[in-house]
């Protein structure tokens, strides 16, 4: 299904022309080697072409369509027309013994190869390209007028060098490209035997080696294989390497072109945990892409959270809505993969296959869960999974989430599914060690609970505290005690200037209330009697509406529930405290009168 999907995506960019067509790859060179129609070097220029990275610009190799490069492991495999300077000059990229010894054999496996390939190609950009690998001799490169000014930056530098001849690059040279078109479809290996390829179900080849696939982050940076085998027990009937899954040639290439692309695009690839995460459209179509990105990065200023919300309702009703111009379609499929570096190949973390509109209900679903007075309205993920990360004395995150949890939080929102205990578990964790509910943390209780305990005996007065705002009507205790807290703490503010009760007894309120409560009451009574005028009356009055709500006792002990519900409770009544509330305000000048 993945493959399958992923060929469909190539084949939709090819049918737009956004995509190389088999056998071509696009390629990053450094060095142009220049030829006259002799096959003779008349200069060695660097490529290059100006890129901005961290706010700087900065000089990097040139991205060129050129012949497909093959997957190299180990031992001497030439690519054509573009290859390292070893192949292409027989340069070795430094003095050791063994790439002095190993430079020349990688020239003539070059010049080998390229004179089989252009065998019986007459244009005069191929026999220029034969001319020089007849007439080159690696072991006078270095005296060579055109080399020897950049012999040392060309060996060490170890990148790309292709063919330019006359007024263009060699790959340009339509004999050539049909040269290449002819040996890269294999005739001598359309002799092997066939089978039936598992992506496309018609018989083929099957493709021993697939191209590499590169950008999985923390993964090998020359390239990786999601589909290989080199161990016994993984291989049946002797099928080696690839061969136990059968896939032909083209399918192997449109699926890993693809992939690539995917990979390579900054703006519709995201990093979760160690997953590096792509997703697309059947159809190709960068607008469903756009949208996503939105959700999973958290958009910029180019669209407001009202006009996010608005086509998100549209879509997940299974109605039309228009984004960038393009109308997207609730029905069209929609494909999410993550993968995760593994040595020399790539693990599928996960794979989700859905319609947009289906992920749009789970997606507005997610965001109904979330939403807390207080927090953004459109959270995004990233921002969620550095909740459960010990931040720095600079308020930076030490470290990064959990891989397992990234993936499957990430699986849970997509598909709607529970979330896995140990985001709550780890949300309760650092409220505790920080001994304070932000808004990102209040939003992840309150949405685990909503979502994971919605068939709890208990789920109907879970639910009517976790709203959006506070609850000022309810009697259930855990968040009851959530508000006393808040009030505690907000009386010996106001009457020392400091708080310190939530350091010392935010941890024990919320698991053994019966231990501290008494205790903490004692020591507002203690603060109310410095308050005078409006300030003691408003929080005697606060004070004695919440007491007048217990009805029995403080609970010995409190499970992870009702202590995720205490610190709802808690954040609650602090964000109506620091509210704007013209309310309160009246409260406090009628207060000052009495």
């Amino acid at each position: 299904m993945i493959l399958e999907s992923l060929v469909r995506y190539y084949e939709a960019l090819a049918a737009k022309g956004e995509s190389p067509r088999d056998g071509w790859a696009q390629v990053r060179v450094s060095w142009m080697l220049e030829l006259n129609g002799s096959g003779e070097v008349l200069a060695v220029n660097a490529l290059s072409e100006p890129k901005e990275q961290k706010g700087k610009t900065v000089e990097v190799p040139r991205t060129m369509l050129l012949p497909a490069p093959f997957k190299r492991s180990s031992g001497i495999l030439p690519d054509f027309l573009c290859d390292n300077p070893a192949y292409i000059l027989g340069l070795a990229k430094s003095d050791a013994e063994k790439d002095v010894k190993r430079a020349p054999e990688c020239f003539a496996a070059s010049r080998d190869y390229h004179l089989s390939v252009l065998e019986g190609h007459t244009s005069p950009a191929a026999r220029a390209v034969c001319a020089f690998f007849r007439s080159w001799k690696p072991e006078e490169a270095a005296d060579h007028p055109a080399v020897g000014g950049v012999r040392d930056e060309l060996a060490k530098s170890g990148g790309n060098v292709t063919f330019f001849v006359k007024d263009r690059f060699a790959a340009e040279d339509p004999d050539i490209a049909a040269a290449w078109q002819e040996a890269y479809g294999g005739k001598d290996e359309e002799k092997g035997e066939t089978a039936v390829c598992l992506v496309t179900g018609k018989r083929a080849v099957p493709e021993k080696v697939h191209p590499a696939v590169k950008g999985v982050r923390g993964a090998q940076s020359s390239g990786a294989a999601i589909v290989s085998f080199n161990a016994d027990s993984f291989t049946s009937f002797g099928k080696e390497q690839s061969l136990n899954a059968p896939v032909g040639k083209y399918a192997a290439f449109a699926y890993t072109t693809a992939l690539n692309r995917l990979l390579a695009d900054p703006a519709h690839r995201q990093f979760i945990g160690d997953a590096t995460v792509v997703y697309w459209a059947e159809g190709a179509e960068p607008a469903y892409q756009d949208f996503m990105t939105f959700f999973l990065d958290g958009g910029n200023d180019e669209v407001t959270d009202a006009d996010l919300d608005g086509i998100l309702k549209r879509i997940a009703r299974r109605e039309a809505a228009v984004f960038r111009d393009f109308p997207l379609d609730p029905s069209n499929r929609f494909f999410i993969l993550a993968l995760s570096p593994n040595n020399a190949r790539v693990s599928v973390r996960f794979f989700h296959d859905t319609s947009f509109g289906d992920l749009a209900r789970n997606f507005e679903r997610f965001y109904e869960e979330l939403s807390i007075v207080g927090a953004p309205e459109h959270m995004p993920l990233w921002r969620l999974l550095g909740e459960t990360v010990r931040k720095g004395a600079d308020g930076k995150a030490v470290g990064d989430p959990s891989p397992q949890l990234s993936g499957d939080l990430l699986r849970a929102v997509l598909t709607g599914g529970d979330f896995p205990e140990t985001f709550y578990r780890q949300i309760l964790s650092r409220i505790y060690s920080e001994r304070d509910v932000r808004a990102g943390k209040a939003a992840a209780v309150k949405a685990f609970l909503l979502r994971n305990r919605i068939h709890h005996p208990d789920y109907p007065k879970y639910k009517e505290v976790l709203g959006v705002k506070l609850n000022e009507e309810t009697t259930y205790l855990p968040y009851v005690l959530g508000e006393l807290f808040a009030v505690l703490e907000a009386v010996q503010e106001t009457a020392s200037g400091v708080t310190t009760i939530k350091d010392r007894f935010f941890t024990s309120a919320c698991t053994t209330p019966a231990l501290v409560f008494p205790r903490l009451i004692e020591l507002a009574n203690h603060h109310l009697r410095k308050l005078d005028g409006g300030s003691k009356v408003y929080y005697s009055r606060q004070l004695n509406e919440l007491m007048s709500k217990i009805t029995e006792s403080y609970p010995a002990q409190m499970d992870l529930n009702d202590q995720g519900i205490f610190q709802i409770g808690y954040y609650h009544k602090r964000q109506k405290r620091f509210e704007p509330n013209p309310k309160n305000k009246e409260i406090r000048e009628d207060t000052d009168h009495e």
